[in-house]
């Protein structure tokens, strides 16, 4: 289950990706485009879904900001400190 969240957490980060770059470049609003207006429920519920699935993909980084920062032959890198 948490892996489908996760698939669909970056599916809608790529869209608003997308949409934030075609309104950076064009000014155009695909999502308000394709849902009737940027008011409407529709594109209300896609632009929240779009941030929470930022949100979640945020909170799943720890572990890859983790790997990209260690160097493989270093095992005392990125070890949690028991106290």
């Amino acid at each position: 289950m948490k892996r489908l969240i996760s698939v669909l957490a970056y599916i809608l980060v790529i869209v608003g990706a997308l949409n934030w770059g075609l309104w950076g470049f064009f000014q155009f609003d695909l999502v308000a485009w394709l849902f009737g207006g940027n008011t409407t429920w529709l594109s209300r519920l896609i632009y929240s879904l779009v941030g929470l699935s930022g949100l979640w993909l945020l909170g799943s980084c720890g572990k890859c900001c983790k790997a990209l920062c260690c160097k493989p032959d270093d095992s005392s890198c990125c070890k949690e400190k028991k106290d």
